[in-house]
């Protein structure tokens, strides 16, 4: 028998570094999706002042809303401390095809919409 003990496990293992973040990915993908112009998923997220950033620019006029939204469904967007999002495995396919499904109604309404304008 060895003296030598393993380390106690850690308290918590969204506390490591590199570990699932207490942030949920549907949450973060909702509020980007539906509030991202208001910076409302970087204050979800715990990023306040990337949150502040985004909302005092409207979402960088919209652009910076949709990277972040392109950045939550592909896995690059990360809480504060650089964690994986909760849930982003089990629900990353439905969130890709609801955004694909919701950018694409706002597409074809607006074109349907300025067709009968014209």
């Amino acid at each position: 028998m060895s003296d030598f003990a393993p380390p106690p496990p850690s308290p918590s293992y969204s506390a490591q570094p590199g570990g699932e973040s207490d942030k949920q990915f549907i949450v973060t993908w909702l509020l980007a999706l539906f509030l991202g112009y208001f910076g409302a998923d970087r204050f979800y997220t715990n990023q306040i002042g990337l949150g502040l950033a985004k909302l005092f620019t409207l979402g960088g006029c919209g652009i910076w809303a949709l990277i972040d939204v392109i950045m939550i469904i592909t896995g690059n967007r990360k809480d504060a401390q650089g964690r994986v999002l909760a849930g982003y495995q089990e629900n990353k396919q439905v969130a890709l095809i609801v955004t694909i499904a919701i950018y694409a109604v706002g597409i074809i309404g607006n074109a349907i919409s300025s067709g009968l304008a014209g």
